[in-house]
């Protein structure tokens, strides 16, 4: 494991350094796992590391209004960017400190995530079932002057495979952005495994990740990372345990590194629209060694958007717990919003989970529509799969979910 250590200490010092060169201002998705709809990501009023510089309105209530007022308020809430989420409430949870205080806020939040699944097999049996569903609760806070915020994040999902106290503690964190263009993070939160693994489950285009993403990535565990956003280029490097959701203590250690690339981050958006290419590692050991690679591409413009993830695996340490197996897939998803609110997705999947043996990949098409009634804070989905695999029967799902945010 010394090569690890060695190369996490090498790009600490590198991304550290790279911060005193000029630079500018800082400025999804199929049916799997129970790690759907567990996490919120934090937006910090005092720097839109998140949301790269959103237009991102919440609802201004206030004290003094009445019921009728702040329903009338939230009900005209426009939210135009659905890349980070938004809260219905935000306002009227949150609590501003007085000025001699070190803290500056406090925010209370709450999310709530469930979808009916309807599932066909060939054979015509059907399944009709809410087969995960999530509450989420919150607690941020934020420091004067940009010193620092932390989150305690609680969540109710089911689990099979762990116990009801590994699972309720989600995020458990302390950050600062006090360095130009970075973000440090220590705690107990999700690694950017993969570009899709790492994200916030309430910005996904599906219903669910990819089969790349819940397989070899969404885990949580200890650790710390630091994360760097310029003009071309974006990172998160870090270093853990590899144990997830506190069922070992440290059986080995692990790195995650992804860099993402933007080059035309100077050009006119509109013109020409965003391109990001990515790509990154996580390697480490528990009970073996274990090494996954990672490459992603992902394009915007105006209305439509389209992106591929590629990622091979020899052993890897997921949701599903850790693997031995030598397994790789990728999926490619393009999206149109028809209309302001109302949004058309396609996505083909692939995952082969074992590489030794021959005719067991896996494959699904996906069909998505998105309604969103306010951004992320309240939405409405449907999705259409059919779930091909080489060595068993095939299947056909059609999932109605539901997103709310307060």
């Amino acid at each position: 494991m010394s090569k690890f250590f060695h190369c996490f200490f090498v790009l600490l010092i590198l991304c550290i350094t790279v911060q005193s060169i000029k630079a500018e201002e800082i400025v999804t998705q199929k049916i799997g796992s129970n790690e759907l709809f567990d996490e919120v990501a934090l937006p910090n009023p005092q720097m839109e590391e998140e949301t790269g510089g959103s237009n991102v309105q919440s609802a201004e209530i206030s004290e003094n209004m009445t019921l009728r007022e702040k329903l009338k308020t939230v009900y005209k809430l426009e939210v135009d960017n659905y890349n980070v989420p938004e809260y219905l409430f935000r306002e009227a949870l949150t609590h501003h400190c007085k000025e001699e205080s070190k803290m500056d806020n406090w925010h209370i939040w709450g999310a709530y995530n469930a979808y009916n699944d309807f599932s066909i097999s060939d054979e015509g049996s059907v399944n009709d079932k809410y087969n995960s569903n999530a509450l989420n609760i919150g607690f941020d806070g934020f420091l004067k002057d940009n010193n620092g915020d932390f989150r305690i994040m609680m969540g109710f999902p089911v689990h099979s495979s762990r116990n009801y106290t590994q699972s309720l503690f989600a995020d458990v964190f302390v950050a600062t952005n006090k360095i130009p263009h970075h973000r440090i993070q220590i705690g107990h939160f999700r690694p950017q495994i993969g570009m899709e693994g790492g994200n916030s489950s309430y910005t996904l285009a599906f219903l669910g990740r990819s089969q790349i993403a819940r397989n070899f990535g969404t885990a949580r565990r200890l650790g710390g990372r630091i994360k760097g956003d310029y003009s071309f280029i974006d990172y998160d490097l870090g270093l853990y345990s590899s144990g997830t959701y506190f069922e070992e203590f440290f059986p080995g250690a692990e790195f995650v590194g992804w860099v993402n690339v933007k080059p035309l981050a100077k050009l006119d958006k509109n013109k020409y629209g965003q391109l990001k290419i990515g790509g990154g590692i996580d390697g480490g050991r528990r009970s073996d060694n274990f090494f996954v690679t990672g490459a992603y591409i992902g394009y915007e413009y105006k209305k439509f958007m389209a992106e591929f993830e590629w990622a091979n695996a020899n052993g890897y340490n997921g949701s599903y717990g850790f693997s031995r197996k030598h397994a790789s897939g990728f999926y490619t998803t393009i999206g149109y919003m028809l209309t302001k609110k109302l949004q058309i997705l396609a996505c083909y999947d692939q995952f082969d989970p074992d590489k030794t043996i021959s005719n067991n990949n896996k494959r699904e098409y996906t069909f998505g529509l998105n309604y969103f009634v306010k951004g992320q804070a309240l939405r409405f989905i449907l999705n259409y799969a059919f779930c091909q695999r080489d060595n068993a029967s095939d299947s056909h799902k059609i999932m109605l979910g539901a997103q709310i945010l307060i």
